[in-house]
């Protein structure tokens, strides 16, 4: 299966150690589905960590390097302009250049998609009980 996780997991699995998002993080960590990022989502994440979170730049090469190695990366040649907050088109662009089966966000614009091109957008909570997390 093969998953990209919205900026807003990745912050909060950073930030709220043993939380459902660290769970997602931990999964893909243990092989139980392939994850998909790209530049921008990684640079997005780096960014909300140094701006709102004041992370060093030396955690925040760290966390760099972690998700490089954690996923697929993925390099979409265009844009979307589906939903009103651009970060947001970056992960759809991902997610669509990757065939992505699956979106987990918990951005509610997102949600309200449902799907795109075939990719199902999931809530962390309904993403964590299909995988029995």
């Amino acid at each position: 299966m093969r998953v990209v996780l919205d900026t807003n997991i990745y912050i909060s699995a950073f930030i709220f150690p043993s939380g459902r998002a660290e769970k997602a993080v931990h999964a893909a960590m243990d092989g139980e589905f392939d994850l998909l990022i790209s530049k921008p989502i990684i640079l997005e994440v780096l960014e909300v960590l140094a701006r709102k979170f004041g992370r060093n730049p030396e955690e925040l090469s760290r966390v760099a390097l972690f998700l490089a190695d954690l996923a697929e990366i993925i390099r979409p040649r265009g844009k979307v302009r589906i939903l009103h907050d651009d970060p947001d088109n970056r992960v759809l662009e991902c997610a669509i250049k990757g065939q992505a089966e699956m979106i987990v966000t918990g951005d509610r614009a997102m949600l309200e998609l449902g799907t795109i091109e075939e990719v199902q957008i999931l809530s962390l909570r309904d993403f964590l009980n299909l995988i029995n997390k």
